[in-house]
C-alpha cells in the first residue's frame, strides 16, 4: 500500500485527496519507482479543474525523480537502484507508481533529485520551444511571459545562452529582478495588456522573431501587435483563460503572422525525439548554462496548498512537491 494524491471529481484545488492506493507489482516492460520529488506544472491545474479532461478517478501530476525498486520481465532500460526521472505521464502525485520502462531516464549524477523534478516537464517545454519550435538565432529579438515561472526562467535562459535579446515580462518587481538574473535584457513589469508599444520601442519599432506566451487570454493579441512582420506567435499555455475564437484574417492584417499552438507531448512521443530532448537538457544544467531555480517546496500531502499558490501566481521558479 502507498499514497497519492487522487480527484473523484473537478473543481478547486479543495477536490485534492490524500489517500491509500494499491500498486500492483510491474509487469513486461513496467518499473515500480519510489518518487523522491514530484514537479508541479500548470497543466496539473488544468486536469485537476477538467479543462483538460481525465477519466476518474485519477492521480495527477506530469513528473517526478526517484529510484527504481523493481522491473518488470523484459526491462533492459533501468535496473533496480537506479535514480531515473520521468515526464508527461499522468500519475506523479504519489509515494511510488509503476511506469513504463521506456520512459525513464537515468539521471547523471550532477543532477539532483529535486532539480530534475523541478526541471523535466518545464525544460523539455524549453527545449522544444526554442530548438525545434522556433530555433532561437544569435541577434534575433524574443519576448517570453511569464519570465519568472518555471518554464519561463528556463526559457530566458536558454534563448539568451543562444544569442537572443530576450525581452520577458513579468507581474511584480520581486519577479522582474528574477527575470533579469535569467538573462533577460528587458523585462516589463505589470503592463497588462499594453506591453506591445513598449517590445516595439525597444526593437526600434520592427517587433520580436518570436513571441513565447503561457498566460493565454489576457495577452493573445497583444502578443500578436508585438510581433514583427512573418514573425511566429507560439501560444504554448492558457493561464489566464483559452483564447476567443477569431479570424485568421487577424493574422494577415498584422502582418502575414504565423501562429502554433503546440504541446509537450506532441513533441516526445517519439521515444528518440523524448531522450534527444533530455540529454539536451541534462547537457544545458551539467554544464551551468541553464540553473534551475526551485522557488518553493511542499510536503506532497499538501499539494492543495500548492494548487492554490500556483494558481494565485504567489510561486516564482519551479515546485517541487516532497513525498
Amino acid at each position: 500500500m502507498t499514497r497519492a494524491i487522487r480527484i473523484h471529481a473537478n473543481g478547486g484545488p479543495e477536490v485534492l485527496t490524500w489517500e491509500p492506493v494499491e500498486v500492483a507489482a510491474p509487469g513486461p516492460g513496467q518499473a515500480l519507482v519510489r518518487h523522491t520529488a514530484v514537479g508541479l506544472n500548470f497543466i496539473d491545474v488544468y486536469q485537476r479543474s477538467g479543462l483538460y479532461p481525465l477519466p476518474l478517478p485519477a492521480t495527477l501530476g506530469q513528473e517526478a525523480a526517484g529510484v527504481v525498486e523493481a522491473v518488470g520481465p523484459g526491462v533492459t532500460d533501468v535496473a533496480v537502484g537506479d535514480r531515473v526521472a520521468y515526464c508527461g505521464l499522468v500519475g506523479a502525485y504519489a509515494e511510488r507508481a509503476l511506469r513504463p520502462a521506456e520512459r525513464l531516464l537515468k539521471l547523471p549524477a550532477g543532477i539532483a533529485d529535486e532539480t530534475a523534478a523541478a526541471m523535466m516537464l518545464k525544460g523539455l517545454t524549453a527545449q522544444f520551444l526554442v530548438r525545434r519550435t522556433h530555433p532561437v538565432q544569435p541577434g534575433e529579438a524574443v519576448l517570453v511571459h511569464a519570465a519568472a515561472g518555471g518554464v519561463g526562467l528556463i526559457l530566458c535562459q536558454w534563448a539568451r545562452a543562444l544569442g537572443a535579446t530576450v525581452i520577458g515580462v513579468v507581474s511584480t518587481e520581486d519577479k522582474a529582478r528574477q527575470a533579469r538574473a535569467a538573462g533577460c535584457q528587458h523585462v516589463l513589469v505589470g503592463r497588462g495588456a499594453a506591453f506591445a508599444a513598449d517590445v516595439k520601442a525597444l526593437t526600434g519599432g520592427e517587433g520580436v522573431s518570436v513571441v513565447y506566451d503561457s498566460v493565454g487570454k489576457d495577452t493573445f493579441e497583444a502578443s500578436l501587435d508585438s510581433l514583427r512582420p512573418l514573425g511566429l506567435m507560439v501560444s504554448y499555455g492558457n493561464a489566464s483563460g483559452p483564447v476567443a475564437p477569431f479570424s485568421t484574417s487577424l493574422l494577415a492584417q498584422k502582418g502575414s503572422l504565423f501562429l502554433t499552438r503546440p504541446t509537450l507531448f506532441t513533441y516526445v512521443a517519439k521515444n528518440e525525439d523524448y531522450r534527444r530532448g533530455a540529454a539536451e537538457l541534462f547537457e544545458v544544467v551539467g554544464s551551468g548554462t541553464v540553473k534551475i531555480s526551485i522557488g518553493q517546496t511542499y510536503p506532497l500531502a499538501e499539494t492543495a496548498s500548492a494548487h492554490r499558490d500556483l494558481e494565485a501566481r504567489r510561486t516564482t521558479g519551479s515546485t517541487v512537491l516532497r513525498p
